[in-house]
């Protein structure tokens, strides 16, 4: 199998709602392929999809209930310390849930994290181990 990752879906209670959250909180653009079914964005080389939870579960053959925790985050690292700063501020005069407010971390970085409406857990932070390209991709020095 490569090592790549194509699509990240997001199982959603409310697809108007989440897809408006990513277009007006994070002034992300929709895909044309995009339809009243699911959301497409495209990222720096992945996609992240939007789909209503219980037909993705469904998909999956597994039950749509759960609560809590999710066990994973997502992260958009930021090229500076002062631009976590930058957005958090932003997205929170949007109206965006801040869970934790940018601080020093142990392993050397910056971080926060925010919430979309289904408690998805996006961390933004800035990691000066990270170097990152012209277009945000991680790259290896």
């Amino acid at each position: 199998m490569e090592q790549r990752l194509t699509i990240v879906g997001l199982g959603v209670k409310d697809l108007q709602v989440s897809s408006q959250f990513y277009e007006e909180k994070f002034g992300w653009k929709k895909m044309k392929s995009s339809n009243d079914g699911i959301t497409f964005f495209q990222l720096n080389g992945i996609l992240l999809s939007l789909y209503p939870n219980d037909k993705l579960a469904e998909d999956a053959t597994v039950s749509p209930e759960g609560q809590g925790f999710k066990g994973f985050t997502l992260a958009f690292n930021t090229r500076t310390k002062e631009e976590v700063d930058t957005l958090i501020s932003e997205l929170e005069a949007k109206g965006v849930k801040i869970v934790k407010r940018p601080e020093s971390v142990f392993w050397g970085g910056y971080s926060s994290y925010i919430a979309d409406p289904d408690d998805n857990l996006w961390e933004i932070a800035f990691n000066p181990y990270l170097l990152l390209d012209e277009a945000g991709n991680a790259v290896e020095e």
